[in-house]
């Protein structure tokens, strides 16, 4: 089995920073994929930034120049720096990984964390 811890959430203020991450452990192959995503009460989870085996890196429009997506492919680990935090990206943020676990896997398999509350005062 395949587990996601996240770290990193808590309570800032506007225009402040914080940094999560979010660390795999279990039975894994390779990642082809991992991301942050987030949902904010009472709307759906949205994609925030996914980066790829390649480094490429992959970002919605309302964070752009303001978080960056990193990942340590030796601590199977993938981070979020989020710098100038506004109140409207209080929400709670998962991690998500797309992996193989065996070498004989023929689709990737997808995981997620259990969610890390981030809130932004104004």
């Amino acid at each position: 089995q395949v587990q996601l811890v996240e770290s990193g959430g808590g309570l800032v203020q506007a225009g402040g920073s914080l940094r999560l991450s979010c660390a795999a452990s279990g039975s894994i192959f390779s990642i082809n994929a991992m991301g942050w995503y987030r949902q904010a009460t009472g709307k759906q989870r949205e994609l925030v930034a996914s980066i790829i085996t390649g480094g490429s890196t992959n970002y919605v429009d309302s964070v752009k120049g303001r978080f960056t997506i990193s990942r340590d492919n030796a601590k199977n680990t993938v981070y979020l720096q989020m710098n100038s935090l506004k109140p409207e990206d209080t929400a709670v943020y998962y991690c998500h990984f797309q992996l193989l676990k065996s070498y004989g896997d023929r689709y990737y398999f997808d995981y997620w964390g259990r969610g890390t509350q981030v809130t932004v005062s104004s």
